[in-house]
């Protein structure tokens, strides 16, 4: 197996509250890897640091062999790891396809003078981005929206939109942050369909979710969080057992919100 990503002893701190201590975990090449653990646990703070939204005080990410910028979120895009985000993030009064081309335009070569003089390669390469749009939208099941204002699109066909925008800068390393957040039986099993897709077309995937059963169907190996600490990392049907995370999980009021 080859290790995509390895996260050595992340830490982070937001005033008295650690939120993340010591984390160390590793997603292998090729699989979908689940994050979980109970409200406030640091998925999503693990997500941040990850994705250049925030530095971790300590600690390092190795990603495909090399060590992440840290605090860049367009560096780490760039790096080839996309990602969504819990509150859903489009571009809300443009249509489904121009969300997806902002996504391609991290990829695009041309430069600010070849889109002002709009010379011939540079359209030509609008053509190809305007076409690889459509057929991401197609892959995600939403080609009949290409037109449509984002904001008039369904929960569950903006939360596809948002996975179309993210495939568009060509990434080895999808992060979902609770896709499935919201969605009703069917559009999770479908949402669940599109995972193994993406992920049977080679992009590694890496899942936040709240959605336990939907983890442990899906995922290949899953991580636990709790109050910002790993206490567990192994396939589905360990981790399922384990005391630790049934105590996280099952171990009462400290984790209400």
């Amino acid at each position: 197996m080859i290790r995509l990503l390895e996260a050595r002893g992340i830490a982070k701190r937001f005033g008295g509250v650690q939120a993340l201590s010591d984390v160390s975990l590793s997603i292998n090449k090729g699989e979908i890897y689940g994050l979980i653990g109970p409200n406030g646990a640091g998925k999503t703070t693990f997500f941040n640091v990850l994705t250049g939204a925030y530095v971790a005080d300590q600690g390092e990410f190795i990603f495909a062999g090399a060590e992440l910028p840290r605090g860049k979120p367009h560096e780490v895009v760039a790096r080839g790891i996309a990602r969504t985000f819990q509150n859903i993030r489009l571009f809300r009064d443009m249509t489904a396809l121009e969300n997806v081309m902002a996504g391609h335009h991290i990829r695009m070569k041309a430069n600010v003078w070849g889109i002002l003089t709009q010379n011939r390669a540079t359209r030509e390469e609008e053509r190809l981005a305007t076409l690889r749009a459509y057929e991401l939208l197609k892959y995600v099941g939403i080609e009949r929206y290409a037109d449509t204002i984002s904001k008039n699109l369904s929960y569950g066909d903006q939360r596809r939109l948002e996975i179309a925008r993210a495939l568009a800068t060509e990434p080895q390393l999808l992060a979902l942050d609770e896709p499935a957040a919201g969605m009703n039986a069917t559009e999770t099993g479908q949402l669940r369909t599109l995972i193994e897709t993406i992920r049977n077309d080679g992009v590694t995937v890496l899942l936040i979710e709240h959605d336990v059963k939907l983890v442990m169907g899906l995922c290949d190996r899953v991580a636990v969080l709790d109050f910002g600490k790993k206490i567990a990392e192994d396939v589905p049907a360990v981790v399922q057992r384990d005391t630790a995370v049934i105590e996280a999980y099952l171990g009462g009021a400290h984790h209400a919100h």
